[in-house]
This record gives structure tokens, sequence and C-alpha cells, in this order.
């Protein structure tokens, strides 16, 4: 059990305990609780000063910790029934502001005890570097000036690695808290309140709960096994007057499709033309399987048409929300300046601690053994699926990416069929979350990130045939 969970432990069987004491009555010595739970001095502190965060306690140094008193409700509750007339949009043609983060959130919840993570977009722990960052965090806090309010821009030693990882100058590189801050960044800067944006079908539902977000409407453009089909990228241009694209190139989520080359440079021939941005996520690019990856396109952009989005949150950590902005032009200093003024910075101690980790003889090893779990994972994934369900086995092994995008028998019901795997024991997410109009067919996307391994992943299978099954 980890310090944390052994903490959580501490803190629950304390806070069952409170009615015991009367307000302001001393509970027992710190050393007394190490005893009683037999865990160290760190963890019964940290279960107190969570109690305290709560209210319940109050820690008074040298004295000991006291059952705080109750808190009175402070007047009558408030009527707001106003606000739904208040947050509803006074004009009528503007792009609805009501954002729906449901799928969203459905990805980010922890699966349940004993369910198997189908759905998750993360690293297993198995997978996370928690000891190197672990180090890295701790060897941070010890740098000169750690503390200390960092460029609005970002650490220049973090933008300068961000900056050779991605083929750009130093310069041209704005340090942000994680992909979705930036994506959500660059939509605030690349497309008026109102307007459109287009983007593939399908496509993330994190994207486009940013872009609903920022008043903007999405336009899908189909994608196909290369990736986004060109003359509907042009037509949909022409017709919706967007200006900006919003793409995943590599390892496309939900498809894993990567971008061919081909296609990379018509794009770009296509936002330039149409005088518009092309927004590249580039999430997946530290989570290829072992082979070569083709580079960023913002690397080889003559035009200054591609935003680029770097992220460090997929190989690492949920919790380590470090990403970047890769811009040519004035269109930097917008973005620049719409950061500034959303959250100023990115807290330095976070980027200092960036630096240690990638810096650090650890980094390359630890993604040489992310590619791996991952091959392994998924390899047992398509096996599986060949063995119980081959009639959604994907024809192409994706090289890289968490997941793969199952087409789901006509007619299938994908609430239901999410509702069936999980009484199976198996979270999943359906298709129609990524679909930013009419789904042309039902899909669920499948994950094996977050999977202890293909034991793991080949159970999950078995338990996604039996919930198909029940929904025949």
């Amino acid at each position: 059990m980890n310090n944390d969970s052994s903490a959580a432990v501490v803190a629950d069987a304390l806070r069952g305990e409170l009615h015991r004491f009367s307000p302001g009555e001393k509970l027992p010595s710190s050393r007394a609780l190490v005893d009683r739970f037999g865990v160290s001095p760190v963890t019964v502190s940290r279960a107190l000063a969570g109690l305290a965060a709560e209210g319940l306690v109050v820690t008074r140094p040298g004295a000991g910790t006291f059952r705080a008193a109750a808190r009175e409700p402070k007047g009558p509750a408030a009527d707001t029934s106003w606000q739904q007339v208040a947050l509803t949009a006074e004009d009528p043609d503007a792009a609805p502001r009501v954002v729906d983060a449901a799928p969203v959130i459905a990805c980010l919840a922890p699966a349940p005890d004993g369910v198997i993570a189908f759905h998750s977009g993360y690293l297993h722990p198995s997978l996370r570097p928690e000891q190197a960052l672990g180090g890295a965090l701790a060897r941070a806090a010890r740098r000169p000036g750690a503390w200390d309010r960092p460029p609005v821009e970002g650490l220049a030693a973090l933008r300068s690695w961000f900056a050779r990882e991605t083929g750009v100058g130093p310069a041209q590189v704005l340090v942000t808290a994680g992909g979705q801050a930036a994506l959500a960044t660059a939509l605030h800067a690349l497309a008026p309140p109102g307007g459109a944006v287009l983007v593939e079908s399908p496509t993330y539902p994190g994207a486009l709960a940013a872009a609903r977000a920022a008043g903007l409407r999405p336009v899908p453009v189909p994608v196909d096994g290369e990736g986004v089909r060109p003359d509907l990228l042009a037509d949909a241009f022409a017709a919706s007057g967007a200006r900006a694209f919003l793409c995943q190139p590599l390892f496309h989520n939900p498809t894993a499709v990567v971008l061919s080359d081909a296609r990379r440079r018509q794009v770009r021939e296509i936002a330039h033309a149409a005088g518009a941005f092309v927004i590249e996520d580039d999430f997946a690019r530290r989570l290829g399987h072992g082979g070569p990856l083709p580079p960023p396109m913002v690397a080889d952009d003559p035009y200054g048409a591609v935003v680029h989005v770097a992220s460090l949150t997929k190989p690492t950590s949920p919790s380590l929300r470090i990403g970047a902005l890769v811009a040519r032009g004035p269109v930097l200093e917008r973005l620049r300046a719409i950061q500034v003024v959303d959250s100023f910075f990115v807290p330095r101690p976070l980027q200092e601690a960036t630096l240690e980790l990638v810096g650090a003889p650890a980094w390359p090893r630890h993604l040489r053994a992310v590619a791996a779990g991952l091959r392994e994972r998924r390899d047992a994934m398509i096996a599986a699926l060949r063995e119980h369900l081959p009639a959604l086995a994907p024809a192409a092994t994706p090289q890289g990416g968490y997941h793969l995008w199952l087409p789901l028998p006509d007619g299938t019901d994908e609430t239901a069929l999410t509702a069936a795997a999980l009484r199976r024991g198996l979270a999943v997410a359906a298709g129609r979350p990524y679909f930013p109009a009419e789904a042309p067919a039902p899909f669920v996307r499948v994950t094996f990130a977050d999977t202890s391994g293909a034991e793991e992943v080949t159970e999950g299978v078995r338990r996604l045939a039996a919930a198909l099954g029940d929904c025949r």
C-alpha cells in the first residue's frame, strides 16, 4: 500500500470516530496514531492534514490536533433558479453556450474496483515513470529560484527542449499547462466566436467540447484509412468560411490512423489557400510502438499555417500537465496574450520537474518501456478480438497510440452495449460522442494503455464479447 492510500485509510478511520470527541477535544497524539495503525509519521501527518482541509480538525503546533467546532449553515439556501435565464444566450443566432462535458468526464473517471478500464486514455500505473517523476520533483524543489515567477512563455530550457523535439526554434515555443489547455488557447485565438472550426470526423470528444466552450461550431470532415480526406476538406473550407482545421495527424484518436505523407502536404496547401490555420494536435508523439515516426507537420510548414500542440501528459502521468504551443509569425503573440490573460503562466516547479525528468538518463529508457508495453497490450487485444470477436477485429495493426476503433454490427445500441459491458466488469467508450454530427454507424472505442498487461486485456475482450451477446 502506498503512502497516499495508507493516509486515506487512516483519515477514513478517524473521520468515522470524530463523533466520539466533543468540539475542541484533543485527539490521540501522532505517536499514538503511528503505533495504532502501524504506519509512518508522514502518513499520519498526511491523514491529519486532509481532515484539517475538510474543516473537521484543527492542528495547533506544539499542542496537538483537536476536533473542530461544528459549522452552522450561513443563512437560507440560495434560490438559483434565475440562473437558468441568465445562462441562456441572448442572441438567437449565437452558438449555444451549453457545453456537454459528459463524454470527457466519462473518459477521466477511474474504473470502479473490479472493472477493466478499456475507456481510459492514460497509462496504467505500471507503465508510468512514477519513481523518476518523484525524483524529478524532489530535485526541482531544491533548484535555486524554483518557486520564483517564471517567464510567461515558459522556462528557456524547457522551450529549447520542445523546440528540439519539434524541429523549430525556441522563440516559436510557448509552454502550456498540458495539451487540453493548449487546444483551448489555440481555438480561442484562431476562430472568431460563433464561427466554424473544421474537425475530423470522428474526433476526440475533448476537442469538440473545447470548441463548443469557445463558442465555435464544429464542422465535420470525414476520415478514412489515410487520414482526413483532402477533397472534402477543401469543400468544407469553402462552404463554412472556417479559419481553422483541428486535426490529429499521428495515431488519430479514435481511429489510430496516421495521415499519409501526400495528404500532409495537401492539408497544408488547402489550408493556406483558404487563408486558414491547421491546429496539429500531436498528443501521441511519444506513444509509438517502436517504429519510425513522421516529423511534426509544423517542422516543414513553409507558410506558418500550422499551430502545433505538444503534450507530455500521455507518456507520463495524468497529473504532469505540461505541453507546448508551437507557431510562427504574429499568431504566436496572440496565443501568448490569451494564455497570459487566462492563467498568467505555468507553475515554475512543474516546469523545473519536467526539465529534470526529460533530461535524466531514465527518460529514453522509459519511452522504450512504454513502446514495448503498449505493443504487448495491442497485440494481446488484436489476438483476443480475432478469437472472440473476429467480425470486429481491425484489418490493420496500429503502429502507435493506445486504442482501437471497432465498428459494431448494424443496429447495435451503443448505450445498451456500454451498460451491458459495465455490468460485465468492463468500461468502454461509445462511439457516438466522437462525431460532431450524426454518426454514420455504431462504433466503440477500446483502449489498452490503462491495463495491467496482456492477461487483463484478453479478459476484457472476453467481457466485451459477452456484453455484445447480452445486447442481441
